[in-house]
């Protein structure tokens, strides 16, 4: 049994201008120690994906339409509110995207790591075993410790402002995993970080998922990222998984139209000087979404078959939703 499994998730979002169909049939399987990327385009539904794995999508305006959301084989949609609430913060962790809005600057980083702490243990006393706010402060110096922060005793009474952008990640994933989660939730959690801070952040978060024995669903528009960090892929378009699979077998031979391109608009040493492709068009509106393959607007190998109706995911390890695949492959 897997980790974490959605199955035929859909989302609608209300708006004033209508109900956008946000996420369309997600099917995504998490094991333990296994890390996958959520990639695309802004607007494909990658935060929400995640999102919806802690059940913080607000409803309204959000709407579960169908599907399930098994976590640990309970379905997170059927739970009451106040067991959902528990599994936050203990068994289920979450790395927000910006450190500097996620950090209350009114409140020593130590404080606010140790409240965390605390709220953990009323929950799931084994991660102070048994102890009160001295054992919550021991552990929050030893996970700043463990994230990399040097003179974690003495950073324990600075603000949020008194560190840098690569330090204040390594607050944020302290503060996410100080209650030993089971799953990950990663919201791009190296943006802005120069590139030499963004390689430590995921090495760093590469040894915690070993460590911890946990499973990671990290969000990125990085394609480097998941092929550095991440052991599968999903690659998401206007709310569907196109294509998903092991990372090497995604990366080295994708299958989908959509893949495919995102791969070549990747800048490499071999590229010539304007050599590189870019993906004309954007991602169509969800209020109005075109029939069929939400693709096939911008897919050159597009037929009135893929306009007429959705394809699904198909595959065993390597799964792609796209009728073209034996064509994008050769």
């Amino acid at each position: 049994m897997a980790l974490l499994e959605i199955r035929n998730l859909h989302l609608a979002m209300r708006s004033f201008d209508g109900e956008a169909h946000v996420l369309n049939g997600i099917e995504l399987a998490v094991e333990r120690r296994q890390v996958w990327g959520l990639v695309g385009e802004t607007g494909c539904g990658k935060s929400l994906t995640g999102l919806s794995c802690s059940r913080l999508v607000p409803t309204p305006p959000g709407r579960y339409l169908q599907g399930e959301i098994r976590f640990d084989g309970q379905d997170l949609l059927a739970m009451p509110d106040a067991q959902v609430a528990a599994l936050r913060g203990t068994r289920i962790g979450m790395i927000f995207q910006d450190p500097t809005t996620n950090l209350n600057p009114a409140f020593r980083i130590g404080t606010q790591l140790v409240d965390v702490a605390l709220a953990a243990a009323r929950r799931k006393p084994e991660v102070l075993g048994g102890g009160g706010r001295q054992a919550a402060e021991r552990l929050a110096v030893q996970m700043l410790d463990k994230v990399g922060i040097p003179n974690a005793a003495e950073r324990m009474g600075d603000y949020p402002h008194q560190f840098s952008g690569g330090m204040r990640q390594r607050v944020l994933i302290a503060m996410a995993l100080i209650g030993r989660p089971d799953l990950l939730i990663a919201d791009e959690p190296t943006t802005a970080l120069d590139v030499s801070v963004q390689a430590q952040i995921l090495r760093l978060m590469r040894s915690m998922v070993d460590e911890f024995d946990m499973g990671v669903v990290m969000i990125t528009h990085n394609l480097g990222v998941v092929a550095q960090s991440c052991t599968h892929v999903a690659v998401m378009y206007a709310g569907n998984i196109v294509e998903s699979g092991p990372v090497r077998d995604v990366l080295m031979a994708p299958r989908h139209p959509y893949t495919r391109a995102l791969m070549q608009a990747i800048p490499t040493r071999d590229t010539p000087r304007g050599g590189l492709q870019g993906l004309a068009g954007s991602v169509p509106n969800l209020i109005t979404p075109p029939p069929g393959c939400r693709f096939a607007p911008r897919c050159a190998l597009a037929t009135d078959t893929c306009r007429a109706a959705t394809p699904p995911l198909t595959g065993a390890s390597h799964r792609v939703a796209c009728i073209h695949a034996e064509t994008v492959d050769a």
